[in-house]
């Protein structure tokens, strides 16, 4: 049987693929991997089409047997990988034989690597996809010690395609868009661009939360509520005592705070590795 046994977690393990967008008539939040081009490339390295399905660790921790042969490659930040003992590297691909036991340090920084292995890890779809929704529940449970993973039928690589970790900053500046409660907000422009905020510890896979600077409403909004509204991922939401939630890939499909900006997808992989006391501004765009 073409298979992973999970040995140990870590933090957190989850299986995820690209996601179930579409689903917001539904209440379904997309989800999917978090930095998606980390996944993207760890399926191609293994000869997976990008949309398979993979795992994806939280500060590493995470230890596997594969029960027949397989390839595997581990993405994300730099981190340390070892096979039966012997050290492997990452962002690259790597042979398991039967019975080889695949071990993922905690990376010095960021937050999330990413394990394509394959033929992908081929667990029931729901909703069109295999990703774990931590938000709705929807998808497969977090991955827990004693669990097998079943695999699909493998591919071939196509052609090279290696490359270095991505560094992960410890300063964020993000461009924005503002809108489109931006008029809730005095002179919201100037606050956006002159805040400054840390990633904070409270921050998980529905919203990265930050702390800092409060941003002022108008005076014709204090106290004012505001009725249910579509959400989208990236948008920047202001809760009553004025700080920002930038949303991610399990975020509600509605809110009631204000939303004074939304940033777009190419920002989402680098807030997806923040850990906490990242330091984010914000950039306004046309």
């Amino acid at each position: 049987m073409r298979a992973l046994t999970v040995l140990a977690t870590g933090p957190l393990a989850l299986i995820q693929d690209l996601g179930r967008p579409g689903n917001a008539h539904l209440g379904v939040p997309p989800s999917g991997a978090l930095d998606q081009p980390s996944l993207r490339l760890a399926n191609r390295l293994v000869g997976n089409p990008e949309s398979a399905a993979g795992i994806e660790t939280l500060l590493g921790g995470l230890s596997v047997r594969a029960e027949a042969s397989c390839t595997v490659a581990v993405t994300g930040p730099q981190v340390s990988v070892s096979v039966s003992g012997r050290a492997a590297g990452s962002h690259h691909p790597v042979h398991l034989a039967a019975g080889d036991e695949l071990v993922i340090g905690t990376p010095a920084a960021g937050l999330r690597c990413y394990v394509g292995v394959s033929g992908g890890v081929d667990v029931p779809e729901q909703l069109g996809s295999r990703a774990t929704d931590v938000l709705s529940g929807i998808g497969p449970e977090p991955l827990r010690k004693g669990d097998v993973l079943p695999l699909g039928t493998p591919g071939l690589p196509v052609g090279v395609d290696e490359i270095a970790p991505a560094r992960t900053p410890d300063d964020l500046v993000i461009p924005v868009v503002l809108g489109p409660r931006e008029d809730w907000f005095t002179d919201p422009g100037t606050q956006i661009a002159s805040g400054q905020w840390k990633v904070s510890p409270e921050s998980n896979r529905v919203g990265v939360r930050l702390v800092g600077t409060a941003l002022r409403r108008c005076e014709r909004f204090q106290d004012v509520e505001l009725a249910s509204e579509g959400l989208v991922t990236g948008a920047i939401q202001v809760r009553p005592n004025g700080l920002p939630v930038i949303f991610l890939a399990d975020h509600p499909t509605t809110g009631g705070y204000p939303v004074i900006g939304v940033i777009g997808s190419g920002s989402l992989p680098s807030l997806a590795q923040a850990r906490p006391g990242v330091r984010v501004r914000f950039r306004p765009t046309a």
